[in-house]
């Protein structure tokens, strides 16, 4: 799956730290989800695109 974290995080002029503390999860995870070595679960998902006030299709595409 293809995302666009790594863009909308820093169009916000966040750090993955600071996106981490929104998200409740690891600096670590932010990581490795906008590396792609990791797909978020789907409520990990969810809570992207609220933070984001984006809809996930806005956010994830799929591997084509």
């Amino acid at each position: 799956m293809n995302n666009r974290i790594r863009v909308l995080r820093t169009e916000r002029g966040w750090t993955q730290a600071d996106l981490a503390n929104h998200l409740d999860v690891s600096r670590q995870t932010v990581n490795a989800l906008e590396t792609g070595r990791y797909d978020p679960s789907l409520p990990l998902a969810f809570r992207i695109a609220r933070t984001f006030a984006l809809p996930l299709e806005a956010i994830f595409t799929p591997d084509d």
